[in-house]
């Protein structure tokens, strides 16, 4: 089975990963879903915007137990496969779903976040921009950072309620649209629009190829479904076929 998803990914010419939070899990970042995920410690809504106005410390105790030490998360096997794949020209474009920079972290260059990053800080009063070493300073001797304006800082990323950045969500379609295989990885395609990138690739002729521990709402439709952890499944790929990597 690997031999065949290697072959595919060599005999195409427009490749493009949709990641989800699968890819992260081995990294020892918690998914959302599954038993130990977030949602069995923490409200379901707690990426609703209402959520985040109606208790905004609340919001940021979360996010300083688990947001901001993302900043210290390793990329695992999964990762560097990608970037070694885009570093070779194979790789066209990694669309996320994740917040946790881990592919740049590895060396993708080519990453559209499509609900923003855990790196960027912003205030909602004045707008002014603030980095993820100044929030963790902030929460150090407060549970509610706060602007100069004294406006709430938000972080930039995308929650339940609010619109996808436009330009990420028009390159994530436009790659859909252009791409002859879509990998998806570590996603269980059950939030939208990311959910719909592959039904896209598929109706503009694309394979679409998916790796994930759990089922998938495309799992009928691909062309070829993994099912294993991804960081094991990327040091299969790197034995199966080093020169690929290299």
């Amino acid at each position: 089975m690997i031999d065949h998803f290697l072959q595919l990914i060599k005999s195409s010419k427009h490749v493009v990963v949709l990641t989800g939070a699968g890819i992260s899990t081995p990294s020892g970042i918690p998914d959302f879903r599954s038993p130990t995920g977030l949602y069995s410690k923490y409200p379901e809504d707690i990426f609703d915007i209402e959520y985040f106005y109606r208790d905004t410390k609340g919001f940021y105790k979360f996010c300083k137990e688990i947001l901001i030490p993302m900043a210290d998360v390793k990329p695992n096997a999964a990762h560097f496969m990608l970037a070694k794949l885009e570093q070779k020209g194979i790789l066209k474009a990694v669309i996320t779903q994740n917040i946790d920079g881990l592919h740049q972290k590895a060396g993708s260059r080519n990453v559209i976040e499509l609900h923003g990053s855990v790196y960027e800080y912003y205030c909602t009063r004045c707008s002014k921009q603030f980095s993820i070493s100044s929030v963790k300073e902030m929460l150090g001797i407060s549970d509610l950072p706060l602007c100069s304006c004294s406006g709430v800082i938000k972080p930039k990323i995308v929650f339940f309620g609010e619109s996808l950045p436009q330009e990420a969500l028009y390159d994530a379609q436009d790659h859909s649209k252009r791409c002859d295989l879509m990998i998806v990885m570590g996603s269980s395609l059950v939030v939208y629009p990311a959910a719909q990138l592959p039904f896209i690739a598929k109706m503009n002729g694309a394979k679409v190829l998916i790796v994930n521990k759990g089922k998938t709402g495309f799992d009928d439709l691909c062309d070829l479904k993994i099912q294993e952890d991804l960081s094991l499944f990327a040091e299969k790929c790197f034995m199966a076929d080093p020169g690929l990597f290299s």
